[in-house]
């Protein structure tokens, strides 16, 4: 299976729809070359561009998600398009991920479910999601994560709960916590004993300075691809049945004791 992590550069002085434009054609470029294309978080408005969320919100079917939902099916892939400022009409704001088929369907959405920001940004801008999202791919099924969601690992015990086998996570990750990026990716993948995919964006919007070196791990932890900071596409190729062939090696995961359930008063 071939993935392909498009790491948007996303600096200021271009439109979000000249972005949308730019990126859109260079999903189209993936066609033949990837069954799986991965876009960052945010990547329309930045992720710390928090005043920007508000006015370039859009519905859950809105502009973004017609142009991605057209070039997943130009390109014939699986699209994980990244995550959008998602206007409920109904509710408050969310930083919501959008999953395509190659057909151009929603395969699915997630509402990112760990907030940053602590009292401020995002944190207070956007609600909280509340469910765990996979998708059944023909060859591997995806858990979905959103950048500080890597920070929690028992979102991702219960993805693997829920039979996910790759690890996709697009980021706005900062370059003043990139070694974090990288240790968490690993550390994920490991006790998952799954695929990660960690697809963050380059350039800096908001003033702040994008980690970029979006990055590629196997279900051992050995990194297999890690891009470079400024604007690339990260083309890799894996074998999701690795992920099969770990677990059944080196079954640590039979020996959980400690569940997600809430522990008894």
């Amino acid at each position: 299976m071939r993935a392909s992590l498009l790491q948007i550069d996303v600096n200021e002085g271009e439109s979000v729809e000249s972005r949308r434009v730019r990126v859109a054609s260079l999903v189209r470029e993936q066609a033949g070359a990837a069954d799986l294309v991965v876009l960052p978080e945010l990547w329309t408005t930045g992720a710390f561009a928090y005043e920007e969320f508000g006015s370039e919100a859009e519905p859950l079917e809105g502009p973004t998600y017609e142009a991605m939902a057209k070039a997943a099916s130009d390109a014939g892939v699986w699209l994980h398009a990244g995550s959008i400022p998602e206007r409920d009409p109904e509710g408050p704001l969310y930083n919501t991920s959008l999953v395509f088929s190659p057909s151009g369907d929603l395969a699915a959405a997630y509402r990112k479910i760990h907030r940053f920001g602590f009292d401020k940004g995002e944190a207070v801008l956007m609600g909280a999601g509340e469910e765990l999202v996979t998708v059944r791919l023909p060859k591997t099924v995806l858990g979905v994560a959103t950048c500080y969601d890597l920070r929690f690992p028992e979102l991702f015990r219960g993805l693997v709960d829920a039979g996910a086998e790759t690890l996709v996570l697009p980021a706005g990750w900062p370059e003043r916590r990139r070694a974090h990026w990288t240790l968490l990716a690993q550390a994920r993948a490991v006790e998952n004993q799954a695929f990660v995919l960690a697809c963050g964006t380059a350039g800096t919007h908001a003033g702040v300075p994008q980690a970029g070196h979006s990055i590629v791990v196997d279900p051992w932890g050995e990194v297999l691809a890690q891009a470079g900071a400024g604007e690339q596409v990260l083309t890799v190729e894996f074998d999701p049945a690795k992920v099969a062939a770990t677990r059944d090696q080196f079954p640590a995961l039979k020996d959980r004791v400690l569940g997600l359930a809430a522990p008894r008063r």
